[in-house]
């Protein structure tokens, strides 16, 4: 029997946390400081807190990364973090590490354990391997194929399984780079990576390899630049129909560091995909999630190494620019009976049509600005600008439109 998989999101902050709720994620993930590897999207430990409560208040779930690999002057830290694990009790810890692995297994037994990405498990040996160790759910690398993820899920079928199915990816083995700590001094490993995989390289090459002398091999750049190592992102909803059938446990989206827009548009789209199949999955089609994923800021899309190994249109080679054709405007921080209060995240103006991301519903709510205040002073203004101050945003809506609109709901405009 078919059972419905954890939608699990990523939260790089305390807002992106609630927003990733609100819009349908079952669990989300997130770090605590020089624990995890994404240092720009670490957690202060009272707004986790805080974080961890409100998913609790709404019966979700809050796993927490601690996927570094330690060197010996991490134990210190190690102890830290551990005492602060007691304290927010979360749902789960996810690893890369074997001996951290069997540290904390050791100081916080009665909490789950999920083994990381990072450990790259790409066969059913490596998930036993973790499942006698104790491991409650082993996390698949992005470099298995859907054929032997589906041999895995045969053969472990008692350790709940996690796959990826949206985010970005890495040339490197399952993120474990090492051009960004040689090129720039930032240790992948460590969560500072500079993405130098997207860097735009300025090269003219030739090579001859070792055992074919006289076959030249020549690598040069056009007027496009080159962009030899930038991969598309990862997406796999033209096949979600076939991941939902193989009764995996949980579907992971990659971005503690990608924007609120980002976290609110996949966990709506997949929360709406996954509720859409299960309720009639002979009628099941991906076309029109998949032309809301387009309106993410993307690199284009590729479904990786879903029907194996990744061929070269898994690859952009003319650029990092995006190919997404709309931009975040603003998140709602409040309302009253006729106007909204918008934090501001990209320019607009009076008079333009600004699309809401109601979390009640999928269909967008189009909403005409018909005038623009600054929140603090009430001054009248003809546009919105990026910036701490918030805006009061009068609008050309009723009573029952607004109630559409809480707290953290997201609009958006089509980019120029």
């Amino acid at each position: 029997m078919l059972k419905k998989p954890e939608l699990l999101l990523p939260a790089g902050t305390l807002d992106k946390l609630k927003i990733a709720i609100n819009y349908g994620a079952d669990a989300v993930y997130a770090g605590l400081a020089d624990m995890s590897l994404r240092a720009k999207s670490s957690f202060p430990a009272q707004d986790l807190a805080e974080g961890i409560e409100y998913a609790r208040a709404r019966e979700k779930k809050v796993y927490l990364t601690l996927n570094f690999f330690s060197k010996n002057e991490d134990e210190a830290k190690l102890k830290s973090f551990l005492n602060h694990i007691e304290t927010l009790s979360p749902d789960g810890l996810i690893i890369s590490d074997p001996g951290v692995f069997a540290y904390v297994k050791n100081a916080l037994p009665r909490i789950p354990l999920h083994i990381s990405t990072q450990a790259n498990i790409c066969s059913y040996l490596t998930v036993n391997f973790w499942k006698n160790m104790g491991a409650s759910l082993c996390v698949l690398g992005r470099e298995v194929s859907f054929s032997e993820a589906l041999e895995i899920r045969q053969k472990c079928p008692d350790i709940r399984l996690e796959m990826f199915v949206q985010g970005a990816m890495c040339v490197s083995y399952s993120g474990r780079c090492l051009m960004s700590a040689f090129m720039a001094s930032r240790p992948a490993n460590k969560g500072a990576c500079a993405n130098s995989c997207r860097w735009k390289y300025k090269s003219k090459l030739i090579m001859e390899e070792e055992l074919r002398p006289g076959e030249y091999l020549e690598l040069f750049e056009d007027a496009r630049g080159s962009y030899i190592l930038n991969s598309k992102d990862l997406c796999l909803m033209p096949r979600l129909d076939k991941v939902l059938e193989a009764n995996f446990d949980s579907l992971k989206i990659e971005g503690r560091t990608k924007s609120e827009y980002y976290t609110a548009q996949t966990a709506r789209v997949y929360r709406k995909a996954i509720d859409d199949y299960f309720a009639n999955p002979p009628a099941w089609k991906p076309d029109v999630y998949m032309q809301e994923l387009a309106k993410l800021q993307n690199r284009g899309f590729t479904l990786g190494f879903f029907e194996g190994s990744p061929d070269a249109d898994a690859f952009n080679y003319e650029s990092t620019l995006s190919e997404g054709d709309y931009h975040t405007t603003g998140i709602v921080t409040g309302s009253d009976s006729e106007t909204l209060t918008l934090k501001v995240k990209n320019f607009f103006a009076t008079g333009d049509e600004l699309e809401f991301l109601s979390p009640f519903q999928f269909e967008s709510v189009k909403v005409k600005i018909s005038a623009i205040y600054d929140a603090k002073t009430n001054e009248s203004l003809s546009r919105a600008s990026v910036g701490k101050t918030n805006y009061s945003v009068k609008i050309s809506a009723d009573k029952e439109t607004l109630k559409l609109l809480p707290k953290y709901t997201l609009s958006r405009k089509k980019s120029k």
